[in-house]
């Protein structure tokens, strides 16, 4: 059994029975009894049993040991690793929690902050979600380095919103950094004038005004943003691809659909009805064929996964590939011949796929069309050229269809609105808001899921290994604080059934007929697991879908480029697929992919912050309404309404009071007064506080 458990301790996402067997090279005897063998660690505790028949491996940990911290979660949680252990099962989550004293307006910490890189010996408790680390004592402390901007005579304005005070920069310490510098410093122990001195140890230039927030988030999040001189001379040397082994679709009318800004266009869309009584439709999804132009071990696939994505900010991209090939010659412009890789489906009247065809081919997008003139078509506002309003017509008609395959499915009805940041032609933010949302994007949407899954179908009948794209079902430990939460409204989830999607959808309808039915919408996200990466299925809880790949985005997305590859390794599609020694890396890669979109959402997040944070600034005194989306021992996290802006209301701005946490209800209430602030309550507020640089609003409740 402990090379059983040794070997799920390496596998993340866990394995079956079948898995383990053939990984272990187990007898036929030996098989037959490893079902009663996992059987009995699930009882013992050393294994879990999962969604789809997996078993993951369960790390027990000592009461007292060594930590080292690893970061900050984007709730202000201290999260860390246990220092020497590193085998024997998937790590599980660890919370600092440190040792407190009570007092009004939130307990304050008996030990100095810790920081990336502190250890600590601390005793280590079970929780729900993993262990909770109480510090008994710290240990040597790591040397703290702070990112900052340089006023050029002594001080240094910490970026992180968690640090509050400025650093002290000694003389002949400043690396010769000039006013207004992004700079590195080395934090030190002594103190000059009540401040933390530091020393600057690197200069990353200077940005000016809301320039610096890209800038920041880049290098706080490690994001690569240099290509090597390698891959930027692999890109310019690309060129138009050859039109051999390449079907000709430069007759299709096809079009691609993005937002007025986009300048990468890497799918077109094409649709006809097939003809007779049934209702059917044939769909064309065309996709940049990058696999033609970034070979494995070449300098540009070396560039791309360690990229993962591109990642976007309102003033500027950080793309996965150079600019070459993904506004170029991997860029499906209108008029130009371009690669591609096509998947063609034919789907029946209620959008289910009953054929669909894989093929290299040779294509020429008939217009580039925004997701606004293709909504004004639809809605009769709009005049687009005969042709092109034909190819609309089509389209639609097969959205209509895959729409209600997608309401068959009972897919998770969650609209979650994506904040706008508008900027004038110096990047300065002039206006933030909620991003339309249109029939038209739905179109998209689902042309291109229906595209992954036949993706995901067809590699599964070659039997090529890829990288799904899964969704588990709901974590217990997030089920059971849903169901409480629900409980306390009024609303029931049955416990032992089947869990779907339809099963949230029909708390989020039962909840509109409630007071605080708004409050279940944010219960719900909050309750779902995280999408990932691996090449174990256990299907897409949210979509409903048995099996899924991401396909369709290659250009920045290297998860999608691996399927491109798979497919042509697959299927026989020529050159340019995967390496011979793929197979061994696949869970490696699926586990950096999805850290590394963790990593990418973090850093948009934080710029939002920022340009959030500077257009508050300007907009002082103004009576803002928002809602409460978290409930701390610290205080209040809110969402403006008009902006989805991000604030928080330290106890201190809240009604005199002492208010107590009730963590089940998710809510504050106060001792004297009564109040009761949770989560989904609309409050209105008025900004103390607005920093920029650190993407920090600070909100007062107005009573």
């Amino acid at each position: 059994m402990r090379r059983v458990i040794h070997y799920l301790g390496k596998r993340e996402d866990g394995a079956t029975p079948r898995d383990i067997a053939r990984a272990l090279n187990l007898t036929e005897t030996q098989g037959k009894k490893l079902d009663q063998a996992l059987d009995l660690a699930e009882a013992a505790g050393r294994l879990q049993k999962a969604r789809g028949g997996r078993y993951l491996a369960v790390r027990r940990l000592p009461p007292v040991g060594v930590i080292e911290v690893t970061g900050i979660d984007e709730d202000g949680e201290i999260l860390a690793r246990l220092v020497g252990k590193e085998d024997a099962g998937a790590a599980p989550r660890i919370t600092v929690v440190e040792k407190r004293r009570g007092g009004r307006g939130g307990a304050k910490s008996s030990l100095p902050a810790l920081g990336p890189g502190d250890r600590a010996l601390a005793r280590l408790n079970q929780a729900a979600d993993g262990y909770q680390a109480e510090i008994m004592r710290r240990l040597n402390a790591a040397p703290k380095t702070v990112l900052g901007i340089y006023d050029g005579n002594g001080r240094i304005q910490p970026t992180d919103r968690h640090e509050r005070n400025d650093l002290s920069v000694p003389s002949g310490t400043d690396a010769g950094a000039g006013a207004g510098e992004l700079v590195v410093a080395e934090v030190e122990s002594r103190r000059r004038a009540g401040l933390l001195e530091a020393r600057i140890i690197e200069k990353l230039g200077i940005e000016p005004g809301s320039r610096a927030y890209s800038q920041i988030a880049i290098h706080n999040h490690g994001l690569p943003s240099v290509f090597s001189p390698a891959a930027l001379a692999e890109a310019e040397a690309a060129g138009a691809a050859s039109a051999d082994g390449r079907t000709d679709l430069r007759h299709l009318h096809l079009v691609t659909i993005d937002g007025e800004d986009a300048r990468d266009f890497d799918d077109a869309v094409w649709a006809e009805p097939v003809g007779g009584a049934d209702g059917s439709w044939k769909l064309t999804v065309a996709i940049a064929d990058v696999a033609e132009y970034v070979r494995p071990g070449s300098a540009l696939d070396g560039e791309a996964e360690a990229r993962g994505n591109s990642v976007y900010f309102p003033d500027r991209v950080v793309p996965m590939l150079p600019e070459a090939l993904s506004n170029g010659w991997c860029s499906l412009k209108p008029g130009e011949d371009r690669a591609c890789l096509a998947a063609h489906l034919v789907i029946d009247e209620n959008g289910k796929i009953l054929s669909h065809r894989f093929e290299r081919a040779l294509m020429r997008s008939a217009a580039r069309l925004t997701y606004a003139e293709v909504q004004a078509s639809r809605d009769g506002g709009g005049e687009l050229p005969a042709a092109t309003g034909a190819a609309v017509r089509n389209l639609f008609g097969a959205f209509e269809a895959l729409a209600r395959g997608r309401d068959a499915r009972h897919t998770l009805e969650l609209e979650i609105p994506e904040q706008k940041i508008e900027l004038d032609a110096d990047g300065e933010v002039i206006g933030i808001g909620a991003a339309e949302r249109l029939d038209s994007h739905r179109l998209i949407e689902e042309f291109m899921i229906a595209a992954n899954v036949a993706a995901a179908e067809a590699l599964e009948k070659a039997r090529q290994p890829f990288l799904y794209r899964i969704h588990d079902e709901p974590p217990a430990d997030k089920l059971d604080a849903f169901r409480e939460f629900i409980a306390s409204i009024g609303l029931n989830l049955a416990k032992g059934q089947l869990l779907r999607a339809s099963d949230f959808n029909r708390l989020i309808r039962q909840s509109q007929a409630l007071e605080d039915g708004h409050m279940v919408d944010d219960a719900v996200l909050r309750a779902q697991a995280q999408a990932e990466y691996a090449p174990t299925n256990i299907g897409h809880f949210g979509l409903g879908l048995r099996r899924y790949c991401h396909f369709t985005s290659p250009i920045r997305r290297y998860a999608d480029l691996l399927v491109h590859r798979a497919l042509i390794t697959g299927l026989g599609l020529g050159p340019g697929g995967l390496r011979k020694d793929a197979d061994a890396d696949w869970h490696e890669l699926g586990a950096s992919l999805s850290e590394i979109e963790r990593r990418a959402v973090a850093a948009e997040r934080d710029v939002k912050d920022r340009f959030a944070a500077a257009y508050y600034a300007k907009h002082d005194g103004q009576s803002l309404p928002a809602r409460i989306s978290g409930v701390t021992r610290h205080g209040l996290f809110v969402t403006i309404i008009d902006t989805l802006a991000d604030g928080f209301i330290p106890m201190r701005y809240l009604p005199d009071d002492y208010y107590r946490l009730d963590e089940p209800a998710r809510r504050l209430k106060g001792r004297r007064t009564k109040l009761v602030f949770q989560i989904g309550d609309l409050v209105t507020c008025k900004l103390r506080d607005s920093e920029p640089l650190r993407g920090s609003l600070v909100l007062e409740i107005i009573p």
